[in-house]
């Protein structure tokens, strides 16, 4: 779903590259980097909480899972704030085309977001437990990945939208 987004984002960015410069010349790039140094150290306490189940140290994996949780809430309202200030200075999502890819796209990343800290906090129960399946380390990988693929989609998200020329 993301790729055909991108690439259709693409096109009409070709398109119309007058269009999408000076509307990108209205975002603000700091928050774009802040999401992103934001999303990078959480994927780093994810991998580095998934370690220490592996390696039995659960308390620790428990507190590194919170703490990429709290970094997806602080992505959430960094967010929020960057679209506040956007539609305040009247650029919603029906104000151009480069508008409305902006939204959508950031907008189904966020709900992915969301989605990936409800997997975070199921990954923090799971370390709640003195032992773990073959069948929960799986579910715990899984919701790991599935974070990563949240990181990932940012990664390419970002560069689109606020650099891409």
């Amino acid at each position: 779903m993301f790729a055909v987004l991108f690439g259709v984002y693409l096109y009409y960015r070709g398109a119309d590259p007058v269009l999408f410069d000076g509307s990108q010349a209205r975002l603000n790039p700091t928050f774009g980097v802040a999401n992103t140094l934001i999303l990078l150290t959480s994927s780093l306490l994810v991998v580095t909480a998934v370690r220490a189940v592996r390696q039995r140290a659960n308390a620790l994996a428990g507190r590194l899972i919170i703490g990429a949780m709290a970094c997806g809430a602080l992505f959430v309202v960094n967010k929020g704030v960057e679209y506040a200030q956007k539609i305040s200075q009247g650029f919603g999502p029906a104000t151009d085309q480069f508008f409305t890819y902006f939204y959508v796209m950031t907008g189904l990343h966020l709900v992915h977001v969301a989605v990936g800290i409800g997997l975070l906090w199921f990954m923090v129960t799971l370390t709640r437990r003195s032992e773990l399946t073959e069948w929960q380390h799986s579910y715990l990988d899984g919701a790991a990945c599935f974070w990563h693929m949240v990181d990932l989609l940012w990664i390419i998200i970002f560069p689109l939208l606020y650099l891409v020329k």
